[in-house]
Formats: C-alpha cells, sequence, structure tokens
C-alpha cells in the first residue's frame, strides 16, 4: 500500500496539516504515537506538550469563559469521558489538542496510535516501517514530532524519575507526594517560571536553581514567578546532586555555587523537575536529513517547510528552535500540508 500524505506528530503542528490536507482531499494518515512507558518517561506521548499544560491563554479564539457546552458537542462521546473536568476557565491544553484532533478526525483524516520506527528516505516512494510492525510506503511526509524535555544527566535524575523527580510539573504537580510540600524546579526560561508558578497551587514552597544571576525569562513570565510569595530563586547554583531513598524517593538537592564551587547547599524538597529546554524528536529518522547544531531539522528553502530530501516537509518544534508557541507550530503544519499538496501536483502523484 502506497499512501498519499504521512503525518508523524500529533501536536498542534501535525493537527493542523492533517485538517488541511484532509480537506484537500489527500487522505492522509496521521501517526499520533504510541501510548507506552517509554514515551511516557520521555514525554512524548500522543497530543505533543501542550496536552500536558492547563490554561491555554495566547491561543487566538479560546478567550476565558465556560466552555463546557461546546466541549461536550464538539469532542467525540468517548474521549470526552476521558478528559478531566472542564475549569470554566477557557480552553486548557488538553481540551485545545482533543478540539484539534477531533477536526481533523471529522474531515476524513485517518489516526493511528503508534510510533514511526523505521524510515527510509533514500528513494521515492519513501518505506515506513510503525513500531507496531505495519510496514507500507508513501509519497510525501510530513514530520511533526516536536521535542521532548532535557534533564540535566545526573545519576541521581536517574534514579529517582518517577519517585519525585519529573520534567512536566502540570503533568504530576497536583499528585500527593507534591501537595504541601517544598518543590525544586531547574532552570531560567519561560518554562521554568510557567513550571514554578503552577506548582505553587499545590507545593508549600517553590525554589528556583538558576546557574546564574538572571533569568532568560521573558520579562512578564519571571515577574510573576518572581513576584510569587511562595516561591524562592537559588541564583548562581546548579544541582549537585538529587537526594533521597528508595523508599521515599526524593527528599532533596545539593546544590553547588557557580561562583564558589566550595559552596554547597542542601535544601529540603520532595519534587524535582528539570525545565532546562527539549530536544527534538528526530531518532528514528536516523540522520536522513540535514539538521542544525541543536538537532533541529533544517529548512533549506526560506518560507517554506521543504527539508533537505524532496518530498518531505517538517512542521513545528521538530524544526524551530526559536518560537516554541502552539501557534506558530500550528501555522507551519497548514504550511507543510500546503507545500505537500503542491509537491505532489509538481511530481504528477495527484
Amino acid at each position: 500500500m502506497t499512501e498519499t500524505v504521512t503525518i508523524i506528530g500529533s501536536g498542534p503542528a501535525g493537527w493542523t496539516a492533517a485538517i488541511y490536507a484532509a480537506r484537500a482531499n489527500l487522505n492522509p494518515v496521521v501517526y499520533e504515537g504510541a501510548i507506552n512507558s517509554e514515551n511516557y518517561a520521555k514525554g512524548t506521548l500522543p497530543l505533543g506538550q501542550l496536552a500536558q499544560t492547563t490554561e491555554v491563554e495566547n491561543y487566538p479564539g479560546f478567550p476565558a469563559g465556560d466552555m463546557t457546552g461546546y466541549l461536550d458537542s464538539s469532542i467525540a462521546e468517548d474521549k470526552r469521558k476521558m478528559m478531566a473536568p472542564h475549569a470554566k476557565e477557557g480552553v486548557s491544553g488538553p481540551e485545545l489538542m482533543e478540539l484539534m484532533r477531533q477536526q481533523a478526525v471529522n474531515f476524513g483524516a485517518r489516526v493511528i496510535t503508534d510510533d514511526i520506527a523505521e524510515i527510509d528516505l533514500s528513494e521515492r516512494p519513501f518505506k515506513v516501517k510503525a513500531l507496531g510492525g505495519d510496514e507500507f510506503e508513501t509519497q510525501t511526509v510530513i514530520i511533526a514530532t516536536g521535542a521532548r524535555a532535557n534533564y540535566l544527566g545526573l545519576e541521581s535524575e536517574d534514579r529517582f524519575k518517577n519517585n519525585g523527580v519529573s520534567a512536566c510539573a502540570v503533568c504530576d504537580g497536583a499528585l500527593p507526594r507534591y501537595r504541601d510540600t517544598p518543590s525544586v524546579v531547574i532552570g531560567g526560561g519561560d518554562s521554568a517560571m510557567e513550571e514554578a508558578t503552577f506548582l505553587t497551587k499545590f507545593a508549600s514552597k517553590v525554589y528556583i536553581v538558576h546557574r546564574r544571576d538572571a533569568f532568560r525569562a521573558s520579562k512578564i513570565m519571571a515577574e510573576r514567578a518572581l513576584s510569587n510569595e511562595k516561591i524562592e530563586v537559588k541564583w548562581n547554583s546548579v544541582v549537585d546532586e538529587v537526594l533521597g531513598t528508595d523508599t521515599d524517593g526524593v527528599t532533596g538537592v545539593r546544590l553547588r555555587s557557580t561562583v564558589d564551587e566550595s559552596q554547597t547547599e542542601e535544601i529540603d524538597v520532595k519534587g524535582y523537575f528539570a525545565a532546562i529546554g527539549h530536544t527534538p524528536n528526530t531518532d528514528f529518522l536516523n540522520g536522513q536529513l540535514e539538521t542544525n547544531d541543536k538537532g533541529y531539522l533544517i529548512l533549506p528553502v526560506p518560507h517554506r517547510t521543504n527539508t533537505s530530501v524532496d518530498g518531505v516537509f517538517a512542521a513545528g518544534d521538530v524544526a524551530d528552535d526559536h518560537y516554541k508557541q502552539a501557534i506558530t507550530a500550528a501555522g507551519t503544519g497548514c504550511a507543510a500540508a500546503l507545500d505537500a499538496e503542491r509537491w505532489l501536483t509538481t511530481q504528477g502523484l495527484i
């Protein structure tokens, strides 16, 4: 079987590409990702990073308000039953992603809950193999696999993952172990500010550990965190070790000064949240597409989504090391579908 358009990934970029491709009668198939422990650990479950956030304030068209009736009538009943109750304060990340997914399905996009394990881009049609064993060929590919959270790489981080160590406060912050106890967030960008602010809803205190004496976060996000009485910043510090036991999980962290490495400090925390950037999800490509020094896919044609291989297009955070926003990802998803359609037309394939 030869597909016309195969979309890999299920964030805003993937679903927007699916909507546009389906409306163009390209009969796209979307591999949204597998639901398994490995993807949970990496933060690469279906629906992308936005599904791991709470309120979405900056996606146009979703102002604050009660959307209960709209959600009930717009999302398939089986999916709606699995969602958390609506907060009545505008759209949440999971709600927005389910709405995008449903819209793609409504237009005829086929969705497969599996990962792409291998892809051969050496000749067309491209050969693809899914993790579950399905093998097929495709004329075009739109890669919208996003990027996953980074950790410091400490052995103690690995030891306590899922036992106090996390890279997603929104996913885990409301769990019992983090309620009314102190937590620490590592990082100095917008993600770290958002994670820390979110945790203050549950934690008794939140420490932000940053290796410099000023945040790189946007001014509004930094001010929001700094003005929160529950947040304390540990400037010019790095995590030397995550402390804990196999029984209790994380019990604290040891910090080391970046100004005087002989100075250390231990603080008691129950939660450790890494917010230090992301790595593009391109492992399955095995280096077949050109990337920049950070590993993000290069788009060599200005203002287009073409990659270094003819017939392969990229959208969203997997090719964006600058903006990393849901709205920009969705925009490139639209562009990738249009670019794929035009390419198929020039090749005489549709």
